[in-house]
Order: C-alpha cells, then structure tokens, then sequence
C-alpha cells in the first residue's frame, strides 16, 4: 500500500534495504526471502508492527556470543490496538508450550530452571510467534522456516522443535524487550485454499513423530489432509541426525504433560447440565469472553437442533467446566467473580481461581472462591451466583454423564 511514500520515508535509513516479491508470498516465504539477502552475522525476525524497546539487541546477541547454536527471544510486550499505548507483558515470565491442539500455551517456569537473577535468559520449549535472533550460518544449517508452510501458521513451533532437537537450543531473554500490537482483526485477506490445519499437519508430519497422533484424537479431519512433499523435510532431519520428539519431550518440554497432558485425564461429569427446578438445560450459545450462560429448553427435549444451542459441556480433570464433549472443548470455561454475579464464560487459564468448581453429592455446582452455588431464575432463564442452600431446586442440577471414581477423587480432596 505505501510503495514510493515506504521508499522516500527509508532513504535516511542508510542501513535499511527494501525488498519486495514480484507476488504476494505470505509471511513464511517472505521471511526467507529477506534473510537470503541479509549479511549480517545475526538475523533478526521482527513484525512490522512491532516497536522496539530500548536497549532491546545486546541481550538478545550476548545468548548468541555464548553459544552460536542458541535462537534467543525478547520478551513482547503489549503495545494498544485503539491508542498505540506501550504495556509491559502481564504477570511473570513464563515458558513457550503447546496444547495437543497446537494452541499457544504459556506455562510457569519450573523451580528447576528458575535463576536467582530473573533478569537471566531462561529455556523455553516454543517461541510465541516469530520474534527471534539467530546466528545467520546456524539458521540456514536448520533450513531456515521450511518453505512448504503456507501464508502463516505454525511456523514457530517448526522452527522450535527443529533448533532444540538439532542440536541447538532457544532462550526467551527477559532484559530484551519489544512492543507487539494484537491486533483485533486481520486486515487482509488470506487466499482460500491456504490452510493453517495443512501448516500444523506438515510440521506434526515432519517433526512430532508419533506425538501427532494426539494432535489427531482432538483434531480428526487433520487426518485427511495432505502435508505436500515433506521429503527434504525428513532427508534434513536424518542429516543433522536431529533426536526424536521423545527426546523432545522428556527433555526440554517435560513440565508441558503437567498442565496440557497427551492424554486427557478422563472427565469427572460431562454431557449437558438439566436444572431440577425447571427441566431446563444450561446454554452457552456459542458465546466467547464475557457471554452470560442463560437457561433453555434442552435440545435434547426437542428444542431445535440449531447452530445457536451449544448445551454439552465437560467437567474436567483441571476442575473447570467448559463448552464441548470431553475430547473436543472450546477454550473458555465457566467464571464467577462474587457470590451474587453472572455466570460467565471466560478464557481458560487453568489455574482453578475464579474457575474452579465442585459438583456435590446435593447436585449443586459449587465456587470455592465465593464460596457460592449455582442458581437460576426459570421464569427469566437467568443463571447467577447465590448463597449456597442445598434445599433449594433451583441450585440443583444434573449431570447427563458422571464418572463417580473421578468426581469422588475431586471431592475428597476438597474435604481434605
């Protein structure tokens, strides 16, 4: 869109070299492209829009200096999407993961690794996205991004598991740090046909050996999906005489089982959530962040069987409850913030909090935090926190499915 303006705004730049595709290439082949050209003894991969902090390079090249074989990443801090205001990043420093869907995760770090300095770069198993350094001779030895990635998508953990099962390693380095706007919507069109499930499929094919099976139990139709040629994928991987993802997980990634585990713990009650009082069921409509859960008729009872019902959730291993049969649950999970508010679908963060939940023997669905049960209102389909009184119908409620081992374990350990 800027063409010459880009060019006239650069020439004071001296250092800066524009390089432009004869076609739309997407951000991967891009990516490659520039660093093909660059000759310096680093590469640098930043976002455009991106913002650098002061004094954001040394860190990141002092890793390098130590050990050539290392991509180091600054921590990305949050700059506003309405008014392009600087934010540090949230809460402590914490490890790159995945989930066996091949969401993002980001984890504690471990006491094991934990430096008495906190300023100290520290390991981590993925990176965020695709803010990095890297010795330029070490990153064409890996094959720099593998370049049957499409547009965008799941280049981060190709990237990730190549380095650290090739001999390498990767370190987020919190004395680096840049700003990253999240943007709200994606302002471009991306080509149909062009697939982030082919991408992640590719990198699983390539790299995750018979750990992509797990991607496969929660993601059925990857299965189907064509990877491409990944042949000088694998002729790369025997060359550098790359260690298995075994290796990957049993030594780098070995906390990630702890909060996202290959195999899902079974479920302590999941299906849909009948209110005794009214015969009506729990509905999340499909909603996302700040939706209210409200009451209606249970589909199973003839409501219509309509794209807008969304009434099966899963009470799970992490005490939460969420949208979706157990292998296949969205990403938000039931919320309360006092003993009188909403219940509302909020982002799973997993650490119980304002998430955590006990299903008691007296059918009502307990808060811990508030110290509070489940209640409704069926006249007006409203469902709210309120003082706990197991007398009470409307605080009672029904699991359609419960596994009494599990939900037994879960309310021993709350009386303990």
């Amino acid at each position: 869109h800027l063409k010459e303006k880009l060019e006239e705004y650069m020439v004071r730049f001296a250092k800066v070299k524009i390089v432009r595709t004869k076609k739309r290439e997407g951000l991967i082949r891009t990516r490659l492209l520039g660093a093909s050209l660059a000759r310096g003894e680093v590469l640098t991969f930043l976002d455009s829009h991106c913002e650098v902090n002061v004094n954001w390079l040394p860190p990141l090249l002092n890793q390098i200096a130590l050990n050539h074989k290392t991509i180091v990443c600054p921590m990305i801090d949050v700059i506003d999407h309405n008014h392009f205001g600087y934010e540090a990043q949230a809460g402590d420093a914490m490890r790159g993961a995945f989930d066996w869907e091949m969401y993002y995760k980001r984890i504690p770090i471990p006491p094991e690794l934990q430096r008495a300095d906190p300023s100290d770069p520290f390991e981590s198993p993925v990176m965020a996205g695709g803010l990095f350094a890297v010795n330029r001779e070490w990153f064409w030895e890996l094959g720099g991004y593998d370049p049957g990635l499409e547009i965008w998508g799941g280049e981060q953990y190709e990237i990730s598991f190549k380095v650290w099962m090739c001999g390498g390693g990767m370190f987020d380095v919190p004395c680096s740090r840049v700003g990253h706007i999240y943007r709200k919507y994606v302002p471009y069109k991306v080509p149909s046909g062009t697939s982030l499930a082919r991408n992640l499929k590719r990198v699983a094919e390539t790299w995750m050996d018979e750990f992509a099976e797990y991607i496969y139990q929660r993601r059925p139709e990857y299965r189907h999906l064509s990877t491409g040629d990944i042949s000088a994928q694998k002729e790369l991987r025997k060359h550098l005489k790359c260690k298995d993802f075994k290796w990957f997980m049993a030594a780098v990634a070995w906390d990630v089982p702890k909060y996202y585990p290959p195999v899902e713990p079974p479920p302590a009650a999941w299906g849909e959530i009948r209110s005794v009082a009214a015969n009506l069921c729990v509905d999340s409509k499909h909603g996302a962040t700040g939706t209210e859960l409200r009451l209606d008729v249970c589909v199973k009872d003839g409501s219509e069987r309509t794209w807008s019902h969304e009434q099966l959730f899963t009470f799970g291993w992490r005490e939460d409850i969420r949208p979706g049969e157990p292998l296949h649950t969205r990403k938000f999970c039931l919320d309360a913030v006092s003993h009188s508010s909403p219940v509302t679908l909020y982002d799973c963060h997993g650490m119980k909090g304002n998430q955590h939940w006990s299903y008691r023997k007296d059918k009502t669905l307990f808060h811990p935090v508030s110290s509070s049960c489940i209640d409704c209102n069926p006249a007006e389909k409203k469902i709210f926190m309120n003082r706990c009184d197991p007398l009470s119908e409307t605080q009672q409620w029904i699991f359609e499915h419960i596994n009494t081992t599990v939900l037994e374990k879960f309310n021993s350990k709350a009386s303990s």
